[in-house]
C-alpha cells in the first residue's frame, strides 16, 4: 500500500525499477487527459490511504473528489426484507466464465454506485480489498492528446471493472487496454 500510495502522489520512483510486475495499460480519450489523470490520483490516493483505518460508508461521500462521487450512480435502494434470495455466487461465476472479454466488459461499465465501487478495495471481513487484482503504477498522456493509466496486476485476466469506473468517473472516455 505504501508504494502504491507513493506512485499515485509522485510516480514510479528507483525502488520501483528493481520490481518486475506485470504491468497493464489502458488509453483513454478526454478533453483535459491531466485533469482526468489528476482526479483518479485524487480518488484513488483517497481509498488507498485509509486502507488502515477503513471509514463508514457514511464518510466516503465527504472523503472522496466531489466530482467522482457526483458520477457515480444512485445507490441501489434497501432490499425487501421479506425477500430471502441470496446471491449465488458459484452460478455468478459459472455465468461470468462463458463470457466474451466484450461481453465482461460490458457487464462492468458504469456507472458503478458509490458503495459498489468501494466494495472493491475494502479492507475490513466486508469487502474485497484484500482480493484486489491491480495497483496503481503510472499514468500520464500521449502524442494522440488521450491518456493512460498503467497498473500492476496479479495477472491476466484481472478484475478491471473497478479500474475502468475510476477513469471513466475521472473523465475518461473510449477505454481500452493498450500496450
Amino acid at each position: 500500500m505504501k508504494g502504491e500510495l507513493r506512485r499515485l502522489r509522485s510516480g514510479p520512483g528507483a525502488e520501483d525499477g528493481r520490481q518486475r510486475p506485470f504491468l497493464v495499460r489502458v488509453r483513454f480519450a478526454a478533453e483535459d487527459p491531466d485533469r482526468v489523470i489528476a482526479d483518479a490520483r485524487a480518488a484513488l490516493a483517497c481509498v488507498v490511504g485509509r486502507a488502515g483505518d477503513w471509514p463508514a460508508f457514511e464518510r466516503w461521500p465527504r472523503l472522496l473528489p466531489e466530482r467522482f462521487v457526483q458520477r457515480c450512480a444512485p445507490e441501489p435502494a434497501e432490499p425487501k426484507p421479506e425477500s430471502d434470495e441470496s446471491f449465488d455466487t458459484e452460478a455468478w461465476l459459472r455465468q461470468w466464465r462463458t463470457m466474451t472479454p466484450e461481453q465482461k466488459r460490458a457487464a462492468c461499465q458504469g456507472p458503478w454506485s458509490l458503495s459498489d465501487w468501494l466494495h472493491c478495495f475494502d479492507p475490513t471481513e466486508e469487502g474485497s480489498g484484500d482480493e484486489r487484482g491491480w495497483w496503481w503504477w503510472h499514468a500520464g498522456t500521449d502524442e494522440t492528446g488521450g491518456g493512460w493509466v498503467q497498473v500492476a496486476t496479479t495477472g491476466w485476466p484481472f478484475g478491471s471493472g473497478s479500474l475502468f469506473w475510476l477513469i471513466e468517473a475521472s473523465g475518461g472516455t473510449d477505454l481500452a487496454y493498450a500496450p
